[in-house]
């Protein structure tokens, strides 16, 4: 059968090259850091990494991988299990704690990525008497999650608070109603305006839900995300967010939120019930890994001055980087064949950045997006720029 379908799928794979949509894998041979080793993919050798989600440094940081060792020793390597069967440790449930008291919630449940979790809450929470308001750049995790949900579903146009309010006005004969959002948009950078959507939710009684896996680590002035920086905390029923971008970058998710919410995820949540077990090995390193964050600012100051730094100098440069002071920081190209060819010859003055484009992108906005570390001194980000700046002039702009 496979012979009849092969010669489609190779055409779409060339009408995808001829697009300048084609999405090459780099391989590196290093840990993930503020340099890395490229082995495959582009110019070998070492290179300035500015496109993983690294935001505090923590992947390859020397406490993290010591506890992570030990709890090699200590726990195991895996589950082989699922949570309820013989799946759960000592280790899960005291980073499940955790978590909540540092997000300020009453219960958490872990998943084995937040792609899950998000896979996992839409279709235990609701049903075809109830209602979801997402928003329109909400990340493809929450899109699926909704999906997979039986409730009808509705679509307000990025961080609009009228379009918002006009579906909360639409959706007033509902028994349940979530709104859903990212609490950064992965893309752009922006953030959520939690307060505002918050007193919407009070208005037209309505649960609140954030997907914080771009936040929390280093937003918020303890690092707690989103609903921290805007002083909502208690006024978030659900939070969504991964170990694997600030929090060690590994992997992992997880769903903190309301007491009962979480319960009836143990009971009913298909990801979590049918999943593996996180790895204990992960689940210590992430213990390790709230030490660090919980007792001091400097990761989350460094990093600040890094974001701040890169984008006054690439704005000083005549690049157009979209608003904002996250660390996400889009450099928009426009045309993606464009935004390609920028990335490589970034590459080839030795520094790694990726060109995003359509789908993950609309079309015409093509851009590179650049994402700071704490990991990252002064000079990489002096020397980044400079080879922006010299990679423009090397295509022609």
């Amino acid at each position: 059968m496979f012979d009849n379908v092969r010669a489609d799928i190779a055409t779409t794979l060339d009408e995808i090259r001829e697009a300048g949509l084609f999405k090459p894998e780099r391989v590196i041979g290093s840990p993930q850091s503020a340099a890395v080793t490229v082995t495959a993919g582009g110019r070998p050798g070492e290179v300035l990494n500015f496109c993983a989600n690294n935001y505090l440094g923590l992947a390859d940081h020397p406490e993290v991988l010591a506890a992570a060792k030990d709890a090699l020793d200590r726990w195991g390597y895996g589950m082989a299990s699922v949570r309820f069967i013989c799946g759960t440790q000592d280790v899960h449930k005291e980073l499940e704690d955790r978590l909540s008291a540092f997000l300020g919630q009453e219960d958490t449940i872990l998943y084995s990525s937040c792609f899950d979790a998000n896979g996992g809450v839409f279709e235990t929470l609701l049903d075809d008497r109830d209602a979801v308001i997402s928003d329109a750049l909400n990340h493809a995790s929450i899109i699926d999650g909704i999906r997979l949900s039986k409730a009808r579903r509705h679509r307000y146009a990025n961080r609009d608070l009228a379009d918002l309010e006009k579906q909360l006005q639409d959706t007033q004969d509902a028994r349940r109603r979530l709104i859903v959002t990212d609490g950064v948009f992965s893309m752009d950078g922006y953030v959520a305006p939690l307060r505002e959507i918050c007193d919407l939710a009070d208005r037209y009684d309505a649960m609140v839900m954030v997907d914080d896996s771009h936040a929390v680590g280093f937003v918020g002035a303890g690092g707690r995300g989103t609903p921290e920086l805007h002083g909502v905390m208690d006024r978030v029923d659900i939070i969504t967010g991964t170990l694997g971008k600030a929090l060690g970058g590994a992997s992992g998710g997880y769903v903190a939120a309301r007491r009962e919410i979480v319960a009836l995820l143990r009971q009913r949540s298909r990801p979590y019930l049918f999943s593996n077990s996180l790895a204990p090995v992960i689940a210590a390193a992430s213990l390790k890994v709230l030490d660090l964050v919980e007792k001091s600012n400097e990761l989350r100051e460094r990093l600040a001055a890094n974001t701040a730094l890169f984008r006054t100098r690439m704005t000083e440069a005549g690049f157009e980087i979209l608003p904002g002071d996250h660390p996400i920081a889009p450099v928009m190209i426009g045309d993606a064949a464009k935004a390609g060819r920028l990335a490589e010859l970034l590459l080839e003055r030795g520094v790694y950045v990726i060109g995003f484009s359509y789908p993950v992108v609309p079309h015409g906005q093509a851009r590179i997006r650049v994402q700071l570390s704490a990991a990252h001194s002064t000079e990489d980000v002096e020397r980044a720029v400079a080879a922006f700046v010299d990679a423009r002039a090397a295509l022609g702009e």
